[in-house]
């Protein structure tokens, strides 16, 4: 059990919010700053695409072990430990990608990257609770794909325009992690240290029984949007090279920065909504941007591209704020970490396997049609939940 110190004062919780929300704000933008630079990488160190989605992958598998260990552990140590932690080593994997020249260093800056980035979320996450329990969720829901908009786009526009691109974006992260840190002693402690530590590094991982249906009805959709986050960080920007022969990394890094940018603004925009009718929404709205997305490969035209990816963007924040909203609500309060902890496993397998997949198959078929078939994938799981969710008893259920 935590101990949550004396109440904030208006100031100091102001204070908290705008450090916890800017601190994980950074942080995504941060791990999503790489991808603009993929095909600049893939040229300067001949790198095929199955290693690109490796160098992605290796990311997502680092996250997902800090989730289920060390990142609960805020709880007992307190925050601004943990915080400190994961700005310390957010800035190493910064400067091994600011000294990399293979594929193996930036394999090794990928990996204490996903793991800095999983320690950080849940800290930064349960700091903005902390600080304000009203807006916090809701500012929670947004910090992934904010900061992910803003780390391609500034990823594209410094690799475009600004010499020496895979020095100067992350020195520039690289100091706003310095000031971040020398601002930490000035934010509130909200969490007395309390004993346990050890006992919350072990995963937990349980799937109550009266969750297991949802949870599988919802399977096939909630693995989709994460197949679509994965293609886009790794493979977007050399596919739209591919598709269109334009190759000024800010389209395609623009066009994933759409993909985030329309997800930031469909949490606003659905969350008035029952999660099961927003979820379904959301669902049509993935598929129709998706084949709008593939229509535009087919076409050689950017604009169906930015077009798709804006449709399915509004699919994807629906999906991934509605589909936590459905399932966690099924669990009681002691089951709820491990229903978490199942959930995140399959998200992120999602997130970076298929990617994996999709990079080895390219060098054989082609990166369209490997862009194609995945596409496809898609909207195939997509159809599935969409049949699933619209019986009638997950409906009332859910509704």
């Amino acid at each position: 059990m935590t101990a949550i110190q004396p109440v904030l004062t208006p100031r100091s919780a102001a204070r908290l919010t705008l450090f916890s929300f800017t601190g994980a704000v950074l942080i995504s933008a941060t791990s999503s700053a790489p991808t603009p630079l993929y095909p600049l990488y893939r040229s300067l160190f001949h790198l095929s695409p199955s290693l690109l989605t490796v160098i992605f992958g290796v990311y997502a598998f680092a996250l997902l072990a800090a989730l289920l260990t060390v990142g609960k552990i805020s709880d007992y140590t307190g925050r601004r430990p943990l915080m400190l932690l994961a700005l310390a080593l957010n800035s190493v994997a910064l400067v091994i990608f600011i000294t990399a020249d293979s594929a193996a260093v930036l394999i090794g800056a990928r990996l204490v990257q996903g793991f800095a980035t999983g320690i950080a979320l849940p800290t930064f996450g349960a700091t903005l609770i902390d600080a304000n329990k009203h807006r916090g969720p809701l500012l929670n829901s947004v910090t992934a794909f904010l900061g992910m908009t803003l780390g391609t786009l500034a990823g594209s526009i410094l690799v475009t325009y600004a010499p020496f691109p895979t020095v100067m974006l992350y020195a520039l992260l690289l100091l706003a992690m310095l000031v971040a840190m020398a601002l930490l002693p000035l934010i509130p402690e909200t969490i007395s240290p309390q004993p346990g530590v050890l006992a919350a590094l072990r995963p937990q991982v349980m799937i109550p029984r009266r969750a297991l249906g949802p949870l599988l009805k919802v399977a096939p959709v909630n693995i989709a949007t994460w197949m679509l986050g994965g293609f886009y960080l790794s493979l977007m920007p050399t596919l739209v090279i591919s598709a269109t022969g334009l190759t000024s990394p800010f389209i395609g890094g623009s066009v994933v920065a759409t993909l985030m940018l329309s997800a930031t603004a469909a949490v606003f925009f659905f969350r008035s909504l029952p999660a099961a009718r927003a979820l379904f929404i959301g669902t049509l709205m993935l598929i129709a941007g998706v084949s709008v997305t593939l229509s535009g490969v087919g076409l050689h035209a950017v604009a169906w591209l930015y077009l798709g990816t804006a449709i399915a963007g509004q699919g994807f924040g629906s999906i991934f704020s509605n589909v936590l909203k459905i399932i966690m609500q099924l669990a009681e309060s002691h089951e709820r970490a491990g229903l978490f902890s199942a959930f995140l496993i399959k998200s992120y397998l999602a997130f970076a396997l298929p990617a994996i997949l999709a990079g080895i198959a390219a060098p054989h078929i082609g990166l369209t049609l490997t862009a194609f078939l995945y596409g496809m994938t898609i909207v195939i799981l997509a159809l599935v939940s969409l049949l699933a969710v619209r019986s009638g008893s997950f409906a009332r259920a859910h509704s």
